[in-house]
């Protein structure tokens, strides 16, 4: 166990990049699995609507930290994926922003750049891996190893479901001794998740694959997102199986909203979800 976690600490390294100065994991030290294109930086589309930077182009995956205060650091982690409908990641709006509201709360918050765009597999292939490197080293950077969450937004929500459902089925070759440690979430914060239900007649995503050994999961969505028929359809797939669930909906929001103010959505969501996150901790 010394061993890899010493080993882990060298790919440890602070990112100079676009955004800010932080700490930086990067997830695959060799060859990364499912990629062709060499390990290079991301690069940050044109397109800066709403102010949101968009980032693509992601080869060499990583985990940017966040760390609490100490005096009200909880020792749970959560990793968050962005959403940009695997093309893109919304690295700000619904990655940086969400790991410092999360920090105030007591959470180590992992932003992961997972392969965009259009690799799927890389995706998943990127948060398994994140969430076994952050188990391996939870205990030299002083965190709870059975106390890691998950959270996605939109495409970033339909793969936190993926590494929620379907752990036992890796979805790379193991390359080292940290892809022997879990891959289960303990638990899912989804949050206008993506793709759920594109099953025959608009039923549940054949590749989602619910049961009930999956951890505590957290649904927030509103009618009028263009997506909202999904929520329904996984909530009432957990539901039918008495999964663990707490799923909201509110009329409006719409999709995309991360925290920003000025939408009821975005300033309702995190109220819940703190809430939620509180009671998960203490079971």
């Amino acid at each position: 166990m010394k061993k890899h976690i010493v080993s882990l600490l060298f790919l440890l390294s602070i990112s100079m990049g676009y955004a800010q100065t932080k700490e930086v994991i990067y997830l695959w030290p060799n060859q990364v699995p499912n990629e062709q294109a060499s390990k290079s930086r991301p690069i940050q589309t044109p397109d800066t609507s709403r102010n949101v930077v968009r980032i693509t182009n992601i080869t060499n995956p990583s985990l940017t930290v966040y760390r609490p205060k100490e005096a009200v650091d909880n020792h749970a982690s959560i990793i968050i994926s962005p959403g940009g409908g695997y093309r893109y990641l919304a690295i700000n709006s619904e990655g940086y922003e969400v790991a410092e509201w999360l920090n105030t709360l007591g959470f180590t918050a992992f932003v992961l750049e997972y392969r965009a765009p259009d690799n799927r597999l890389g995706a998943l292939n990127d948060l398994q891996r994140a969430i076994r490197v952050v188990r391996s080293t939870s205990e030299n950077m002083g965190l709870n190893s059975d106390k890691i969450g998950v959270m996605g937004f939109s495409a970033g929500g339909h793969l936190s479901l993926l590494a929620s459902t379907n752990y036992e089925d890796d979805s790379y070759e193991k390359t080292d001794v940290i892809d022997s440690i879990s891959s289960r979430p303990d638990f899912s914060v989804l949050l206008y998740p993506a793709y759920l239900d594109r099953g025959e007649d608009k039923t549940l995503t054949p590749e989602i694959k619910i049961h009930k050994s999956m951890p505590p999961t957290f649904i927030f969505g509103t009618v009028d997102d263009r997506l909202s028929n999904g929520f329904f359809v996984l909530a009432t797939a957990m539901r039918k199986i008495e999964a663990a669930i707490e799923f909201h909906i509110l009329p409006t929001g719409g999709h995309g909203y991360g925290m920003r103010k000025g939408n009821p959505a975005a300033e309702t969501w995190p109220v819940y979800a703190e809430m939620w996150l509180q009671e998960v901790l203490q079971e």
